[in-house]
C-alpha cells in the first residue's frame, strides 16, 4: 500500500496544509472585523465537511469564552431563532442549500461567508465574503480548505495555529503505521472542539476510501458504539483520552489509537490514511464515486413535492 503524499491532487493538497494554516493565521487580523465579535450570539453553518468544521469552531469559540455559538447543516438551521451574526462556510460558493439559506436570511442579520472563490453566487447574497482562494482545491474531497478556514477561525479566537502546523509537518514526514493500513473499520472519537474533527475524519475515510467509519463524542463510545469493535477495528481518539478506554477497546478485540500530536495534525494523518487506503482499493481520491465538488439541485418543477 502507498504511504506517500506525493502523487495526485489530493496528496499535494494534504501536504500543503502547514503553509496554508500559517497564511490563514496571517489573514486573521485583516478580516477580524468581518468575523464574530466577542459576546455575539452566532450561528455557523455548512454542508458536508464544512458542517463538521462549523461544529469544531462552534465548540472552540464557546470554550474560548467568546460567546454562544450554534452549528447547523445549512438545510437544518431553525427558523425564528435569534442570532447576532450568521457565519457560512462554503468552499464552492455554489451549494444550493447555502444559497437558499442566505436568501432567506438576507436583511435579517449580518451574514459572512468564508469561501475559496469570491466570484461565485454566494458573494451576491452575503453581506461580506472572506476569500481563501490560496486554499482552494482541485480535488473533490476537501482537505486544506477546510483545515485552513478552521486555522483562520481559531487564530481569530487567539489560538496560534503555528504549533499545529509544525505538528502537521512532522506527521507528513512519517510513514503511516501498518496497523492503521491493515484495519477494516474505524471509529473516531472526540470531545469539545475535536468532536467536529472526529466527524470530519470519518467522512474522509468514507469519501476517499469507501470504508465503514463512524464518529461519536468520546464518552458516548460505551453507549452502543463499542458493539461494533472487534478484530480489524481501530478506535481513534482525537483529543483528550478517556480513562479506561484503551483497555475496553482491547478487550473488545480492537486497537485504540491515540495521537500525541495536535488534533488538527492528527486529522492530517487521517487524510493521508484515507488516500492510501483508497488508492490501495483502486479508487481515485481526487474524484470519489457519487460525489461532486458542489451539490447543486435542480429547481423544483410544477407538481413536485418540496
Amino acid at each position: 500500500m502507498g504511504e506517500s503524499v506525493a502523487g495526485g491532487h489530493t496528496e499535494q493538497e494534504i501536504a500543503s496544509q502547514p503553509a496554508c494554516w500559517r497564511r490563514a493565521a496571517q489573514l486573521a487580523q485583516a478580516v477580524a472585523g468581518s468575523l464574530p465579535a466577542t459576546g455575539e450570539r452566532v450561528a455557523v453553518v455548512g454542508c458536508g465537511t464544512s458542517w463538521f468544521i462549523a461544529q469544531s469552531y462552534a465548540a472552540a469559540r464557546e470554550e474560548a469564552g467568546h460567546g454562544e455559538t450554534d452549528a447547523f447543516a445549512a438545510s437544518e438551521m431553525p427558523r425564528g431563532r435569534r442570532y447576532d451574526r450568521l457565519l457560512v462556510l462554503s468552499r464552492s460558493g455554489t451549494t444550493t442549500e447555502i444559497l437558499q439559506l442566505l436568501e432567506r436570511m438576507r436583511g435579517t442579520l449580518p451574514t459572512v461567508v468564508i469561501t475559496a472563490d469570491a466570484r461565485t453566487p454566494v458573494a451576491q447574497v452575503a453581506d461580506q465574503v472572506i476569500d481563501l482562494d490560496f486554499a482552494d482545491e482541485e480535488s473533490v474531497v476537501q482537505t486544506r480548505f477546510a483545515t485552513s478556514e478552521l486555522a483562520l477561525l481559531r487564530a481569530h479566537l487567539g489560538l496560534d495555529p503555528g504549533p499545529a502546523a509544525d505538528a502537521a509537518q512532522r506527521v507528513l514526514a512519517m510513514p503511516l503505521p501498518p496497523e492503521l493500513l491493515a484495519a477494516r473499520q474505524f471509529t473516531f472519537l472526540g470531545t469539545g472542539w475535536t468532536y467536529g474533527l472526529a466527524n470530519e475524519a470519518a467522512l474522509k475515510l468514507r469519501e476517499a476510501a469507501g470504508l465503514w467509519t463512524e464518529a461519536y463524542p468520546v464518552m458516548e463510545y460505551r453507549h452502543g458504539p463499542v458493539a461494533v469493535t472487534g478484530p480489524g477495528s481501530v478506535v481513534w481518539l482525537l483529543g483528550t483520552a478517556a480513562d479506561g478506554l484503551a483497555d475496553e477497546v482491547a478487550a473488545a478485540g480492537g486497537i485504540a489509537w491515540f495521537d500525541d500530536e495536535d488534533p488538527m495534525a492528527a486529522l492530517v494523518r487521517v487524510q493521508m490514511l484515507a488516500v492510501a487506503l483508497g488508492r490501495a482499493r483502486g479508487l481515485d481520491p481526487d474524484r470519489p464515486r457519487n460525489l461532486a465538488r458542489s451539490v447543486i439541485l435542480a429547481p423544483a418543477g410544477p407538481g413536485s413535492t418540496p
